[in-house]
This record gives structure tokens, C-alpha cells and sequence, in this order.
């Protein structure tokens, strides 16, 4: 009992001694911190100091810090620590919904150095080039489901019940509105036309040679427009639009321009009876109407497949 006893008393007399050391360090180091900290500032502030710093900072040390900083992707590390933390998240939104962002915000939408930029970008080529692509993609998108809705009108109303190539009335329907309202705009604008030229020569006596006059140019630029792109290109933009395309009905034959100009007679015909000259195309096989028999011709699907009726 007595040796235990002896055995402890010493490791008991040097925990206090350790523990008096560390508390005496302790109370040292309160003592010094302050007289540490103002002779720390009072060095740092000397001229000398600040000499040896800008000399050092004129030097290559900054670049080979900033090259050491991204060769050990210092930046990037503490990036992916905040995000990993949250606190990446936290710091944007507490920026985002500080009044101050709001306000320089606003000032920078409202600036006119900010509507330079936005009227240079808008401007660019680049912009303009992708609208013109998207509006290009659109109407071809619009103008597909319109042809894909008319061929299948076409077949509805037809008695064939099997595949063809040849357009229905459907497609040459729509295509004829369109040429229609080309004709009604060339007309338009001629009409302008000789009303300024006849109000800067003093009118056209009497008035019924006028109407009259005017009526001749109509028909004049409807026949026109019907020949010269039959004879030309096989196709009116109306049926260019719709892919569907005027060839003669037999191989050995051209769509010349009198064969032209008889089937935009045949035209004018089959629209005068409202519209009955295009009732044969329902029936017959080779969905031909009144201009078709009078020139020779038909009309086909221009992509070349032949459509289910």
C-alpha cells in the first residue's frame, strides 16, 4: 500500500509542474500578444519595408505566383470547395438579392453604352443570319403541313383510290389563290402607276377608256404571268409553293408558249362557271381539268412520289 503510494506521489508532482509550465506560457503569451502585434505593425509600415515589398512586386514574383496559382488549380479547388460546401450558392444568392446588385442592375440595363451593345449585337450578321434561318425553317415546316394537308384533300375527292403522281384539285386550288393574289398585287401596282402618270399629264378623257385601258393591263398581266412561268420554269411560285408542276401529256411534246398561252385561256374558262371546269379532274385518271385538255398537259406532284389517293 505504502510503494503504490510512493509510486504516484511523483507522476502526481509532475502533472502539476507540466500544468503550471503550460499555464505560465499561456499567461506569457497574453502578456506578449499585444507588444508582438504593434511591433509587428510598426515594421511592416517602415519605409524599408515597403521598399523591399515593391521591389518584389516589380520583379517576376506576382507572375510566378498567378503561374504557380493556375498550374495547382488553386483557384478551381477552392471554386469546387465552396459549390461542394453550398457556400458557393449561398454567396450568389445572398449577391443577387442584395439591393445594391438590383440598383447597379438598372443602371446598367438603362445605361446607352448597353443599348450600343444591344443594337450592334441585334444587328450583327450573325443574329440575322439565325432569324432568317428560324423564319426559313418555319415556313417551310408551315408550307409542308399545308401541302401535306392538300394532298391528302386531294385524295379524298378524287375516285382514284390508288397511288399517283398527279396533283389533285386541292394543291392547285391553293396554288391558283396564291397566283391569284401575285397577279392582284402586279396589277396594283401598275394601276398605281398610270393613275400618277395620267394625274401628271391631267387624266385619261373620257373615263371609260380608262376603266377600259385598266381591264386590258389586267387581263394582259394575268396571261403573262400564267405564260411566262409555264413556258419558262414548268411552274407559277403558286405551285412552286406547293410542289406541283405543269409537263405536257406526252413525252414527244414541249410546253411551248402557244401551248402556254392556250392553257391560261383554258384557265380563264374553267374559272368563269365558278369554277365548274375543274370538276373533271375528280375523275378522271389523270386528275386532268379544262386547261389540261385543251393544251395537252397535266400536273404532277414535283417531288416525283406518287401520292396515296
Amino acid at each position: 500500500m505504502d510503494s503504490h503510494s510512493d509510486d504516484s506521489r511523483p507522476s502526481a508532482v509532475a502533472d502539476a509542474l507540466g500544468g503550471a509550465a503550460v499555464y505560465s506560457a499561456r499567461v506569457a503569451a497574453r502578456a506578449w500578444r499585444g507588444r508582438l502585434e504593434t511591433a509587428v505593425e510598426e515594421l511592416l509600415s517602415t519605409p524599408e519595408v515597403g521598399r523591399v515589398l515593391d521591389r518584389a512586386l516589380s520583379g517576376p514574383l506576382p507572375e510566378e505566383v498567378a503561374r504557380s496559382l493556375v498550374r495547382h488549380r488553386v483557384a478551381e479547388r477552392m471554386v469546387e470547395e465552396l459549390a461542394a460546401s453550398g457556400e458557393l450558392e449561398r454567396l450568389l444568392d445572398k449577391a443577387l438579392a442584395s439591393p445594391e446588385t438590383l440598383v447597379l442592375v438598372d443602371r446598367v440595363l438603362a445605361s446607352e453604352a448597353m443599348g450600343h451593345v444591344l443594337e450592334r449585337t441585334l444587328s450583327g450578321p450573325e443574329v440575322r443570319k439565325a432569324m432568317a434561318r428560324q423564319s426559313h425553317g418555319l415556313a417551310e415546316q408551315v408550307a409542308g403541313d399545308v401541302r401535306d394537308a392538300a394532298a391528302g384533300v386531294d385524295g379524298r375527292l378524287s375516285t382514284l383510290r390508288k397511288p399517283t403522281e398527279f396533283a389533285g384539285v386541292a394543291s392547285r386550288g391553293i396554288a391558283l389563290v396564291v397566283d391569284a393574289l401575285a397577279v392582284l398585287t402586279i396589277s396594283l401596282a401598275i394601276g398605281a402607276a398610270a393613275g400618277l402618270v395620267g394625274t401628271l399629264v391631267g387624266g385619261v378623257r373620257p373615263h371609260w377608256l380608262a376603266g377600259t385601258l385598266l381591264g386590258v393591263a389586267g387581263v394582259a398581266v394575268a396571261l403573262g404571268y400564267f405564260v411566262l412561268f409555264w413556258h419558262t420554269a414548268g411552274q407559277t411560285p403558286g405551285m412552286r409553293l406547293m410542289h406541283v408542276r405543269v409537263l405536257p401529256g406526252r413525252p414527244d411534246r414541249r410546253l411551248t408558249t402557244w401551248r402556254s398561252l392556250l392553257r391560261a385561256l383554258g384557265l380563264a374558262l374553267a374559272i368563269a362557271p365558278c369554277f365548274l371546269g375543274f370538276v373533271p379532274a375528280l375523275f378522271d385518271s389523270r386528275r386532268r381539268a379544262l386547261p389540261d385538255y385543251l393544251a395537252g398537259t397535266v400536273v404532277v406532284y414535283d417531288d416525283g412520289t406518287h401520292r396515296v389517293a
